[in-house]
């Protein structure tokens, strides 16, 4: 009789056997319900699972937020489909963290723009479809946008921790509100990752990096914020490495709002 032959196809099929079984057991929705309800997000989902395991996060269960900046100068991120990925980006990572598969989409300008749940299958083409219909953009005001993030957690009732994931393209008008908001909320069980869209060069950022690095305690009860900057073309970052740098801190964050008795 012939043995068996053993090769490096049968292997990978193994490994990734046992990866899908893993993934079944602690994700907060299955890979078998994003295959069926959200089919073409289903190589986003492995890949924002691959960065919840590198990241010690399997089983952990967490809301996730998204704010994304609606000002003037992210029209062009819009019209290219770059908002529309990120947020399907983020939608797959909640798959992993919060079991009702939702995320709740926070647009700002000057103002808070509007708001809409983000659910799978029902993201195709949701994000530019919300965005034209919201009107104008205007300038950059962070604090509005995290006055509403606040609330409604608050107004959830959930004691569970909570990622938020901000995107903008610029610092904020107001400066002293947002840092104020962010000192205050440090309180709560949030945890602020902001995102950069744009030039790396540009100064508008270095607001965000000092958000980052606000001292604790003399400022925050916690370090509750981290910040990266995803280039002019965040489109082209590969969903590995925007995945990795979304959870970067996020542990750290969990760790020590345990600590401090916040989560």
């Amino acid at each position: 009789m012939s043995k068996p032959q053993v090769g490096t196809s049968g292997s990978d099929h193994a490994v990734g056997v046992i990866e899908t079984n893993r993934t079944e057991r602690t994700s907060a929705v299955s890979l078998s319900k994003v295959r069926e309800r959200a089919p073409d997000l289903v190589n986003l989902y492995k890949s924002a699972g691959a960065g919840v395991r590198r990241h010690g996060l399997e089983g952990v269960r967490a809301a996730v937020y998204l704010v994304l900046d609606r000002s003037g100068s992210m029209r062009p991120y819009y019209a290219d489909g770059t908002v529309q990925h990120l947020a399907e980006q983020v939608l797959t990572l909640s798959a992993h963290l919060d079991d009702d598969g939702t995320v709740p989409v926070i647009f700002f300008s000057t103002d808070v723009d509007g708001s809409t749940d983000l659910r799978l299958g029902g993201h195709r083409g949701r994000i530019n479809k919300l965005h034209e219909n919201l009107g104008h953009m205007g300038r950059t005001n962070y604090h509005w946008a995290m006055d509403a993030v606040i609330d409604h957690y608050i107004d959830s009732g959930s004691d569970a921790p909570a990622l938020v994931i901000f995107q903008t393209d610029g610092g904020p008008t107001s400066r002293p509100a947002a840092e104020r908001y962010l000192c205050k909320s440090a309180r709560l069980p949030l945890f602020w990752q902001f995102i950069g869209f744009g030039d790396p060069a540009d100064n508008e950022f270095a607001f965000l990096r000092k958000l980052d690095s606000l001292a604790v305690p003399a400022h925050r009860v916690v370090d509750n914020a981290g910040f990266f900057h995803a280039g002019r073309s965040p489109l082209a970052v590969d969903d590995d490495v925007l995945f990795d740098r979304l959870l970067q801190e996020f542990p750290d964050w969990l760790a020590a709002a345990r600590t401090a008795g916040i989560v």
